[in-house]
């Protein structure tokens, strides 16, 4: 599979606005099964951490107001991805506060978001829940640290969409895998999964 950016926010809320907005980032580059490249950073967008979030996670106002300036982060991170293909678990979720927090530096993103939960949904219906770290465990994944932590749950993500690509090679004979067929596929209604996996393979 052709390089990947993997991503994941840590937030003070489910919907970005002036009063819930990003706190930690981090971004792995996934490139033919190998993690290439990582970005993580805290980042202070002037918002404090709610109680709930901060027991969740472990952010705490304190060290997001000691982190660098959220305008900062995401002009680096913007640039570290660049137009690299992007892939979340539950991706409606961190890109809503991608193109929430790029918009604020005027930047705009140019390319699709690929969802490993979607994916596992459709390829792992066997599995208890399609949650990050129940999948792992189900997959037998590596632990890759804290969860609900930026890094860890990329990473994590990362090793699932690794996970999803060698299912499709695998137990369904695809010999190419692709962003794009990630995007085809995580839209494919699971009744008709098997009939669009057939016409791949054909």
């Amino acid at each position: 599979m052709e390089r990947i950016a993997v991503i994941d926010f840590e937030t003070t809320g489910i919907s970005p606005g002036a009063y819930c907005r990003a706190t930690e980032i981090a971004v792995v580059m996934l490139e033919r099964g190998q993690i290439v490249g990582r970005y993580q950073s805290l980042m202070n967008a002037g918002v404090a951490v709610p109680a709930f979030v901060a027991s969740l996670t472990g952010i705490t106002t304190a060290m997001v107001r000691s982190a660098p300036p959220a305008t900062q982060v995401m002009n680096e991170v913007a640039e570290f991805v660049g137009d690299t293909p992007l892939l979340a678990h539950n991706a409606s979720f961190d890109q809503k506060f991608w193109d929430f927090e790029l918009g604020l530096i005027r930047r705009n993103r140019v390319q699709s978001f690929a969802c490993s939960m979607l994916l596992a949904r459709r390829l792992m219906p066997a599995a208890p829940n399609h949650k990050l770290g129940t999948l792992t465990r189900y997959a037998n994944l590596p632990n890759t640290g804290q969860a609900h932590r930026a890094m860890a749950d990329a990473e994590m993500a990362a090793n699932l969409a690794q996970h999803l690509a060698g299912e499709l090679r695998g137990r369904h004979g695809l010999s190419e895998v692709s962003h794009q067929l990630f995007c085809t596929l995580q839209k494919v209604p699971a009744a008709k999964m098997a009939e669009a996996l057939r016409r791949h393979r054909g």
